[in-house]
Formats: C-alpha cells, structure tokens, sequence
C-alpha cells in the first residue's frame, strides 16, 4: 500500500484548549498534513476513563479545529459529556484520510462506534446515533481504510482500541445495532419503520409485524437496528389545538439469559434507557407488569409502543407455574404480547423450536402470518456460516432430513472435520482458541447428559459430559459448572474459562463460534441408511415429554425436537464445523461422506 493511501492518526493528550493549539501549529508546519487535517474532512475519538473503563465520543466534522474548539467553549455543560474534557486522562484522538470525502468519514464515524460498542473496556457510547452511508465514491475502499485506521488506533492505546479479531468474535458486536444494513435488510428495515409510524399515527393497537428466517440469517441484527432507529426517533401526537412530540416506548423481549446480559450491554453502552429504565425482559416478567398484587390481571391503559421479541418461536404457547391461567386470556405468550402493545415486531424460526412447552402448530404459525400487518418478512441469506450453499444444504439435510449425503470437495475455507475420539476434537478446538483468529471456539454436545442446574451431583464434583469409552476417559464439565451462574456482562462463549466446558443447547442458541465442536450423543444414531433418533437417551425433559394436544390427545415431538436440537448445535460455527459422534456407525457414516 502506497504512503498516500495510509491515514493520519494523532493523539492529543491531555485532551484540552493549550494542547489543541500546539497540535494546530505542529500540523501546519507540514504542507501535506495541514491540507489534509485542515482542509478535508476528518473523524476525532474523544475518550476518558469512568472508573477502569472509558467512556468515548466519535465525532467527523469539515474542521477539526473550529468543532474541537466549541466543545471546549462552554464552561459547564449541565451533565453532558463534554464535562468530561476536564478530567486528567481525557484525551483526542484525530483521523485524517487522503481519501476522506463527507459520506466517507460519516461511514467511518459509524464503524468506529460499531467497533467500541463491542470492545469490553468501553462502558459508554456518547453519541446520539450513528449514520452509515450507501453508495459513495470511494466506497469499495472502506474496508481497507478503514482497518488501516483501526491497525494504527491499536498501536496507540491497545487497551481501548483492541485487536480487530477479538472485537468482531464480540457477542454485543454481533448484535449490535450499528452493523451497517444491505441489500434486502436495509429494504425490509425501511418497509417495517414506515408500517410502525403509519400504526402508531393512525392510533392502532395490537398489531403485529413478523420477521422469518432459519438459524444465521441476520433477524437479531435487524431487529436490534430498527430498535435502535426507534429509541432516536420521537412521535409527533395531536392533542386538541397543538401538537406535541414524545419519545417513543419500546421494549425487548428475549428467552435467554445470555441475550439479556448481551442487549442490556448493548443499551447501556448506547445509552438508550432513560434513567436507566429496564428495556429489556424475558416474556413471563414483561407480562407480569399488568397483573395486580391480588394476582388478576390490570387494565391494559399504558400499552408499550413497540414491543420487539426475539426467537418467538420459544415463547410459551401453554401454562407453567410462571405462566398461570387465571392471569391471562389465553396460554400463547406471544398473543398476549400483543395484548401489552401498539405493535409487536416478532422473529420467528419454527426450526429451533426446542420444547413442548414452545410447540406451535402449523395452523397457528399460519394463523399468525395471516394475522400481521404486512406481509411476512423472509430473510434467507446465510450471514452466520461462512460456507457455501452446498455445505448448507448438506448441513440441513443431515440434521432435519435423516440424510448423510456425499459432501462436495468444493468447500471453500470453510472446514468441516469428523474425529474418532472426542480427545482429537477437545485437542482440535483448544488450538484454535489458543489462536488470535479463531480463540472463540467451544465445545457443545446434544443434551444426552444428566444436569441439574439447582443442585450438585451426588457422586462426582460436577454435572459432566463423560465418554468413558475414549481412551483416556474423557469428562468435562457441563457450562456454567465452572464459572458459575453469576450475571456477567459477557456471554457464556467469550469467557476463557469456558473452553473447559461443554455448551448445551439453552446456552449457545443465538450465539455464534468460530469453530464448534460438536458432541453427538447417543440419542443421535445411524441404522437401516438413515439418521435416526432416541428420546430414551436424551435428558432433555422438555423436549421428550409427551404433549397434550387441543383435542385432549397426547403426542409426542421428541423427534422433531432432537432434530431441531442438533441443527441448532450444527450451526453454531461461523469459519468450521468440528464432529464427534458417540454411535460408532453414525461416526463411520460420516466420515464416509466428508
């Protein structure tokens, strides 16, 4: 790459007016460096410490000087960031680019918020919004301007700035709503504020809106983009002769307790609550607000805006001891949702349906595609997995089909590899930990286990994974046998302790890898040419258990489940796809084919 494609980043620390006036004359004794600090566009990083982390501003501006001047004009600042200019450890980063252009340095603000939204030592994001860019000139060049910017900000301060890898491998990167939209994702999302402001200006209520997709194809990012949208907009109300605005209420609804710690840190850093205002819930608790202290449901007066509910596929469609019949209408989580707000934008994958509890007939599903008030979105582009079509149809055929089809040689990078002993495969995933590239990787197994998360086993120190079969024995502790239940502020796959774990099913749905390692239990297994299944083997109680249908009638889904359970699993691995099966055929099947 030429000298004159590389960018300018200087640090002016501490950040205040003297210093700000030394970095002026130094850049203008430099006749190429003052044409491109000071007579182009230029992106600045504001940032000081809260306690051990920082809190940081990102800014683009036609002059660097002039707007880094205003924020230090005023005195006091009533609470806002600028205050934090006075502080010690405050200090400015500039960004300057031969290249830079308005659309340019606006794409570039955008990504840079992007990148400290998913780096844990940052706590807070200052800005109001970002504002990515479509089309531009130089637009194809982003990407390798951009990481040449990052590359020098590391070199700084690798302490704010981290290596690119390990941010992008971020569960709240992942999720962030700042990822920049394309193609049918960018169209949907306008489609979908455009329906919210018509329902909500018309003064509707109880309306729904749904968003289809398998497993990795982008809803999570669409869905926390459009919140995101929402929290910066307000809504222009009549009321009798005048007109005024408000913020709009909006709330998430999630399953997983690993989705509650990931957008509970996606607001906190964004700030987007109010007095720290809970936005995010799990159903059962977002319900239990309209239910009075006697225990009977409350006058439904306050209805949220828009509630947002991710992986409606797992929400209760009958009672539980959380979920009480004399609290609602009805035993479907999702309609009485619908009940608490103006709009409910709903995700819905019924292939990752997991239980009984979560069973929903195809009429209903139906019934509720007939039921929104738009056409039902279908996102179905793999954005998770790494790997082409033919890998993904091999996949989808292996776990919902009961196929082992001949896998093409023509794979890409993507890898998929099959281990006779799960010792190969533990050994296999803790190198690729060990590397920067790929360090999030983990070892997950079909819920063919015992585990109790309430109470210790009796006779061993932990609820394991045992293979006695391998040689040596292989036992590894279930998650969150090490590290605990305590509500951390990343997930479950981003703590290093957990590569001395074993991921289930409830844990990494929703959640990305770079390589997953795959345990097949023994309800999983190969006979007469197929893939079959059984519940005898599984200890996955919710799944098995037998369901009493509308009609009075029990049936059983234990097959459906399992395989929605190992398709969930198989997925998990953005860059490759590590198996060990414990049922000797289905092992020799396998690698038969790959």
């Amino acid at each position: 790459m030429s000298e004159l494609v590389l960018p300018i980043v200087k640090r002016i620390e501490p950040d205040n007016l003297d210093k700000l006036m030394e970095f002026s004359k130094e850049v203008d004794k430099s006749s190429k460096n003052k044409k491109i600090i000071k007579d182009y566009p230029t992106v600045y990083i504001h940032n000081w410490k809260n306690k051990d982390k920082y809190e940081v501003y990102v800014g683009e501006t036609n002059n660097i000087i002039r707007r880094t001047l205003e924020h230090y004009e005023k005195k006091t600042y009533r609470g806002k960031w600028q205050n934090n200019l006075l502080k010690d450890d405050a200090s400015l980063y500039v960004i300057a680019h031969p290249k830079f252009n308005k659309s340019l340095t606006l794409d570039i603000e955008n990504k840079l918020m992007h990148y400290l939204s998913g780096t844990d030592n940052v706590k807070k994001i200052c800005n109001g919004r970002g504002n990515p860019q479509n089309e531009y000139y130089p637009v194809e060049e982003f990407d390798s301007i951009f990481k040449s910017i990052w590359k020098e900000l590391n070199k700084l301060n690798p302490t704010l700035f981290l290596p690119q890898n390990k941010v992008m491998d971020s569960a709240l990167f992942k999720a962030s709503p700042l990822h920049k939209l394309k193609g049918k994702q960018l169209r949907y999302k306008e489609e979908i504020l455009l329906k919210i402001e018509e329902i909500l200006l018309s003064k509707q209520q109880n309306q729904l809106l749904l968003i289809e997709g398998s497993a990795g194809t982008g809803k999570t990012v669409l869905m926390s983009s459009i919140y995101y949208d929402l929290c910066n907009r307000f809504l222009m109300e009549e009321e009798e002769d005048s007109s005024v605005s408000r913020d709009l209420d909006c709330a998430i609804v999630v399953n997983h307790n690993e989705q509650l710690k990931v957008y509970n840190g996606i607001i906190e850093k964004l700030s987007l609550s109010n007095n720290n205002e809970k936005k995010v819930f799990k159903a059962t608790t977002l319900l239990n607000q309209f239910i009075s202290r006697d225990g009977y449901p409350i006058k439904r007066d306050k209805l949220y805006d828009v509630i947002f509910v991710d992986e409606a596929h797992l929400l209760l469609t009958r009672y539980n001891q959380s979920f009480d019949s004399k609290h609602f209408e009805t035993s479907n989580q999702l309609y009485e949702l619908m009940k608490c707000a103006k709009v409910v934008i709903a995700m819905l994958d019924p292939f990752q349906v997991l239980n009984t509890e979560q069973y929903i007939a195809e009429d209903v599903i139906e019934g509720y595609r007939n039921l929104s008030s738009m056409k039902s979105i279908v996102l179905d582009e793999q954005l998770r997995m790494q790997c082409n079509k033919s890998i993904q149809n091999w996949i989808y055929d292996f776990a919902f089909n009961d196929k082992i089809k001949p896998l093409t040689r023509h794979r890409g990078d993507y890898e998929i590899k099959v281990f006779d002993s799960v010792n190969q495969l533990e050994n296999a995933i803790k190198s690729k930990s060990n590397s920067k590239n790929t360090f999030l990787s983990r070892i997950v197994a079909t819920y063919d286990w015992d585990y109790n998360g309430n109470n210790p086993p009796e006779d061993k120190e932990h609820w394991s994974v045992d293979i006695p079969r391998d040689n040596p024995k292989w036992s590894k502790p279930w998650n969150y046998e090490l590290i605990g239940k305590k509500d951390d502020s990343i997930s479950w796959a981003e703590n290093p302790i957990t590569v001395n774990e074993v991921g289930s099913i409830y844990t990494i749905q929703g959640f990305d890898l770079n390589y997953v390692g795959v345990i097949i239990g023994p309800s999983t297994f190969f006979k007469d040419g197929k893939v079959q299944h059984d519940a005898s083997e599984s200890r996955n109680d919710r799944a098995i258990r037998r369901r009493t249908l509308a009609d009075g009638t029990k049936e059983s889904f234990a097959d459906r489940f399992l395989r929605h359970e190992l398709g969930v699993l198989l997925t998990r691995g953005v860059n490759g796809l590590y198996i060990y099966a414990c049922d000797d055929a289905l092992r020799e099947e396998l690698k038969k084919n790959i």
